[in-house]
């Protein structure tokens, strides 16, 4: 069976073949969980989200142009979906912790506690930055999104995409050492 791209899925979903949906969301519902999770902090939000991005690849699959990626296309809504959820929950206080990671043998104990208090200030910088500074850490750089595909998602040009995630990285060093 040969291998058919995001692309070629997309499109028999816009003619009207919902089940090569399926595959698209199964490569992809955990990575935009992630993305929500780290921008919500909140786990059934990020399901919710995760959801809603889905539902509206489904209701919005005509307006789905050829020549863009998948991938792009996604993102942009799913920051679409966050940016409405934001504006509707601003106010909300999140109860999300992270998991403990689980401690390796190998490791040295005095080094996995540094390592977690290096995350968790680096979790408590990230809080601290807008919204919108957040977001552009996320896609850059724990989304592995370049910076042409965040351009097409934030309607920004590439150069102002590239300003954005330098200046958003600066912020947060200035933060995490203001913490340390």
């Amino acid at each position: 069976m040969k291998d058919i791209n995001d692309e070629q899925l997309m499109i028999e979903v816009k003619n009207g073949d919902t089940d090569s949906l399926v595959p698209l969301f199964e490569k992809y519902n955990v990575k935009l969980y992630n993305f929500f999770l780290r921008v919500t902090h909140n786990k059934d939000t990020s399901e919710d989200l995760v959801q809603t991005v889905f539902s509206r690849i489904l209701s919005y699959r005509h307006s789905y142009n050829e020549i863009y990626t998948f991938k792009t296309w996604m993102y942009q809504m799913a920051r679409n979906v966050h940016i409405d959820y934001y504006n509707k929950n601003r106010y909300c206080v999140s109860d999300y912790k992270e998991p403990e990671e689980t401690k390796s043998e190998a490791r040295d104990a005095i080094e996995e506690m540094e390592k977690q208090q290096r995350q968790q200030t680096l979790k408590e910088a990230l809080e601290q930055l807008p919204m919108d500074q957040r977001e552009i850490i996320e896609l850059s750089r724990f989304q592995d999104l370049k910076y042409e595909e965040i351009s097409k998602i934030t309607g920004n040009s590439v150069g102002a995409v590239r300003v954005k995630v330098h200046r958003a990285i600066k912020k947060l060093k200035e933060v995490y050492l203001q913490i340390a």
